[in-house]
């Protein structure tokens, strides 16, 4: 049966063949641009899942600058620092020459005194003009900015690192659990008669910092014993007082700091038995904390020693317990890093009200991954290592600074003469020394462990993800290639096969003739 208003082969062969234009040009595509997918149609699901791995490409990307940079200010601050660090072991070595009174003069402490301020000044004008891109690295401006620091229960607080995403401050609060202590031996001068010694007594009196022996003579007054001990207090580290200031109570002697590392000792040499009612001996409470003497001393609850040392205070900084010595506390966390020196006073009260304040900004924070997190930022806080707040040495309830030690200051060559000790100035060198080496330290941990191992990290995921990305996108060229040969003939064998489809429907003619 011949019909020629619907040639059906005809619309067969063009269906086909524009099957076949529409691969061939999908293939001569995918070769082209080097990609399998170029639009939504080729693959949804594959479209959606390798843009989300390009976002994280982009921001791995630029997370690795973000590592980079920081690692630069790192170093450019560390380089600050090592400067800072060098002048301070010129000052110390300058003080320690200057405390050799007795072979130097008058003229070359005063030289010597010359060049410690020039080194002051010059720590000072590095703290303000250390910059990285206009960015003041050593002035404070990286600094935590603090409120509600209650000096007379926190005599100086540090913050390392603070997490304030989302929040505009955090509070920090601090609760000693136990206090802290000193090393103490008591000793009771005996009841007939009272406060003075039944016998003559040689004492071995021994603490962190050195051993003396000192010999007393029967009769002798407990307040004269404790003269005798107290001025040798700088060179052993004990010092001895009246217990509740009554001569007829007794003495304690206490090493003169706090914490573990602390310890007094005391040991009678030769003389009578210690049972013997002329040496009364020398006890420490069992339970490590002093006893109460208001009402006559509590015999009944010491034990016999001739040593006791010190204890570390124990506290919790926002109910994580914090590590203690001595006065000091520091807790370590991805969300709080703080380093803080209790007063006295509220370190050795357990009853105390606990001590609050906040960290209201500041800091220097480095994005290091490519989520805007928390757990993909570091936050660190770089203090002012200006001569104002370097050291920080506590001495008699007052914090003493490197700038002490400048002319007409409490701590300079001058005054320390005068006093006839340099152990003050030498402890407030030593301690800012420990400022720089710290935080040197801290800064070259984060850039070892923190930035270094991120990097690498980074770098690893980066590969793997385009790896991946490639998989799901690229094209594979001998895949395309050869079904671009495939289509070339499809398309090829399709135009012949309608142009004889087109030449049937002539073939009605020859009916005709």
């Amino acid at each position: 049966m011949s019909r020629i208003n619907s040639n059906i082969p005809s619309l067969i062969a063009q269906a086909n063949l524009s099957r076949n234009n529409s691969e061939l040009q999908l293939r001569l595509e995918r070769l082209s641009t080097g990609l399998r997918i170029n639009r939504g149609a080729d693959d949804p699901a594959g479209l959606i899942i390798t843009e989300r791995i390009r976002s994280d490409l982009n921001g791995i990307e630029q997370a690795m600058r973000n590592v980079e940079r920081a690692s630069a200010v790192i170093a450019t601050t560390e380089s600050g620092l090592a400067e800072v660090g060098d002048l301070l072991t010129s000052i110390r070595a300058l003080m320690v020459e200057s405390a050799n009174t007795g072979a130097n003069s008058e003229e070359e402490r005063a030289a010597n005194q010359l060049q410690i301020d020039s080194a002051i000044d010059s720590i000072t004008r590095i703290s303000n003009t250390a910059t990285f891109g206009g960015l003041k690295l050593l002035n404070g401006s990286l600094d935590y900015t603090l409120s509600g620091v209650d000096t007379s229960e926190i005599s100086r607080a540090k913050v390392n690192n603070a997490s304030l995403i989302n929040v505009d401050s955090l509070e920090v609060e601090v609760d000693v659990l136990a206090s802290a202590q000193t090393g103490g031996l008591y000793y009771n001068g005996g009841t007939t008669p009272p406060g003075v010694l039944l016998s003559s007594i040689t004492l071995e009196i021994a603490g962190p910092d050195g051993v003396e022996v000192l010999t007393f003579q029967s009769g002798v007054s407990l307040s004269s014993v404790v003269a005798g001990v107290n001025k040798l207090s700088a060179i052993i580290g004990v010092e001895a007082s009246l217990i509740n200031g009554d001569v007829n109570s007794g003495i304690v002697f206490q090493s003169a700091e706090y914490g573990s590392s602390s310890f007094v000792s005391v040991r009678r040499l030769g003389g009578p038995d210690p049972a013997d009612d002329a040496w009364q001996t020398l006890r420490f409470n069992d339970t490590d904390e002093y006893p109460d003497t208001s009402g006559g001393f509590p015999w009944g609850s010491l034990i016999d020693a001739t040593r006791d040392k010190g204890r570390d205070v124990s506290a919790l900084i926002n109910g994580n317990l914090a590590t203690g010595k001595g006065l000091n506390v520091s807790v370590n966390s991805q969300s709080l890093g703080v380093e803080l020196l209790l007063a006295e006073s509220f370190a050795t009260d357990p009853t105390a009200t606990n001590s609050t304040f906040n960290v209201t900004g500041g800091g220097a924070l480095f994005q290091l991954g490519p989520d805007i997190t928390a757990q993909q930022q570091l936050s660190v806080g770089i203090g002012s290592v200006a001569a104002s707040t370097l050291g920080g040495v506590l001495d008699s309830g007052t914090l003493h600074y490197l700038s002490s030690i400048k002319s007409g200051g409490a701590n300079s060559i001058e005054a320390s003469v005068q006093r006839g000790d340099f152990t003050l100035a030498s402890d407030v060198v030593q301690s800012a020394i420990d400022d720089i080496t710290i935080l040197r330290g801290r800064l070259g941990s984060i850039e070892r462990n923190g930035l270094q191992t991120n990097i690498r990290s980074l770098q690893a995921s980066y590969e793997n993800l385009t790896a991946s990305n490639s998989v799901i996108r690229d094209s594979d060229f001998a895949l395309e290639t050869s079904k671009l040969t495939r289509a070339q003939i499809l398309a090829s064998s399709g135009t012949t096969v309608l142009q004889l489809a087109n030449q049937q429907s002539q073939q009605v003619l020859q009916l005709l003739g």
